[in-house]
């Protein structure tokens, strides 16, 4: 081949490489870096006339409104705040804009994002009523004007959401028409939650009963006004980016394995919004929860191992995650446990609360152990214990690490309530001991830190009580902790 000619071809297939990208690169941009979805108002899923907010990708000058909701908090003070969620894959821009401000939010106190470690920077405008910051990679946070945590807005940026069907899948059930809750396929291996709402008009118990082998999707834009219930069952996903609406419970997963639930926001169910009994190999991820009554834990788990939890936000007016053994019709050890990346908000109760139930008739008693909560936030806490072990009913627990854990909207709390109980109220009969539990990298903000009281370390008698635990490298504002004054050893 002439070589002036190879030269001028591949001078021209490098411009063509080059137009190539560039139109690839154009493309991309054009593609937004997020998605909105928008459910269908229920009587119980009503949008907010309090928040409005917008998104956009960074350099656009358009902005697409993100539908907010009402949810209701805390128990004790019972409040409307609010929610909106978006999924992103790349960073964008969020205008959060205060449309009717509350005589709270009217305080003088400067407006927050929380978690405060995030550092998410932000700017005012509008009388310091609209907000505007960028974020880089998803989040759940906390948006609060003058102080105010019971008309708050919570903000869920999600990853984006990967995996769609279509409800037209082989072996599926299809919730979307109007008679989908008689439509029942043997050995379904696909549940579809189209956008809108769903309500089972004649299923017992407003349960919908999910087999092994089979994946639930509630696509963007669905309600379910249902629990579901995942049991004798194995290899169980439920999945997608819709919202379970006052159910009695959100998720019940009892006597089963393999099960993910991830990508779903629980609103105010009036029991748990996830419950796991005597199952293994559990993982919830992506999940969000409100609950504003008395026994709506977050996350309760009895008798389950090999259980994963991670980027979760849970505001609850009870336990945000309980660990237990025996209780019910689940017996047997709980172990392996792993908690990372939750953001835990508790109105009232404790953030963690571990140990209290166990089965006192077994002669050598239950064991918890192999916990690890890491990387995690708490938001707020009006109790005793924020990272409680309460060992009763004969259990023993043993091997627990907190680590780096960053606590802040402390009302009062103490940094662990460390017991071996025998409640009339819980108990038949007092724990066995506590042994090997580490405290370590954990910092409560300044603000919260005059609020906090001597973590309280309680055995029982001579034979039941804790061992061996460390407390290091926690620091209450600028003040490392001090065993003498941050500590108070006691037998009851």
């Amino acid at each position: 081949m002439n070589s002036k000619f190879s030269a001028r071809l591949c001078s021209l297939a490098s411009l063509l490489l080059c137009a190539c990208s560039l139109l690839a690169a154009s493309a991309e941009q054009d593609q937004p870096a997020f998605a909105i979805y928008r459910p269908a108002p229920t009587k119980t899923l009503l949008e907010s006339e309090v928040y409005t907010v917008f998104v956009r990708t960074p350099g656009s000058a358009a902005w697409q409104q993100v539908p907010v909701w009402n949810c209701e908090v805390d128990m004790h003070h019972r409040s409307t705040a609010a929610f909106a969620e978006f999924d992103m894959d790349s960073p964008v821009e969020v205008q959060v804009r205060l449309v009717k401000p509350s005589a709270m939010q009217a305080d003088s106190l400067p407006p927050l994002i929380r978690p405060t470690e995030r550092g998410i920077d932000f700017t005012l405008s509008e009388g310091g009523t609209v907000m505007q910051f960028r974020l880089d990679r998803p989040e759940y946070l906390s948006v609060e004007f003058g102080g105010d945590r019971h008309h708050n807005l919570h903000l869920f940026a999600n990853p984006m959401l990967k995996e769609t069907y279509t409800g037209h899948e082989p072996r599926c059930i299809n919730w979307t028409g109007k008679s989908a809750q008689d439509v029942f396929v043997n050995g379904a291996r696909l549940i579809y939650f189209g956008p809108g709402l769903h309500r089972p008009k004649d299923l017992p118990g407003e349960d919908i009963k999910i087999p092994s082998n089979c994946t639930v999707y509630l696509a963007p834009g669905s309600v379910v006004q249902a629990r579901l219930v995942v049991d004798h069952a194995k290899n169980v996903r439920i999945i997608g980016r819709g919202i379970l609406d006052h159910p009695l419970r959100g998720v019940e997963v009892t006597h089963s394995k393999n099960v993910l639930i991830d990508g779903i926001t629980i609103l105010n169910p009036r029991h748990y919004s996830v419950f796991g009994g005597g199952s293994s190999g559990l993982t919830i991820r992506n999940v969000k929860s409100f609950s504003a009554g008395g026994w709506t834990d977050g996350f309760d788990l009895m008798s389950c191992s090999h259980v994963k939890i991670e980027n979760v936000f849970l505001r609850n007016s009870d336990d945000c995650l309980a660990l237990y053994n025996h209780r019910w019709w689940y017996w047997g050890n709980t172990h392996d446990i792993d908690v990372r990346q939750a953001v835990l908000w508790c109105d009232f109760a404790h953030p963690v609360h571990i140990g209290i139930h166990g089965d006192d008739r077994c002669k050598k008693g239950e064991v918890l152990y192999g916990v690890n909560i890491e990387d995690c936030d708490v938001l707020r806490n009006t109790g005793d214990g924020i990272l409680a072990i309460n060992c009763g009913d004969n259990n023993t627990v043993r091997d627990i690490r907190f680590d780096h854990i960053r606590m802040e909207g402390i009302d009062r709390g103490r940094l662990t309530d460390m017991r071996v109980v025998f409640s009339g109220a819980y108990n038949r009969a007092p724990g066995n001991f506590i042994d090997r539990v580490t405290f370590s990298n954990i910092s409560v903000d300044e603000a919260s830190a005059p609020h906090m009281l001597p973590s309280r370390i309680v055995d029982y008698d001579s034979s039941h009580g804790v061992k061996r635990y460390s407390i290091e490298h926690v620091m209450y504002g600028s003040r490392p902790h001090d065993s003498r004054v941050d500590e108070q050893r006691e037998q009851k």
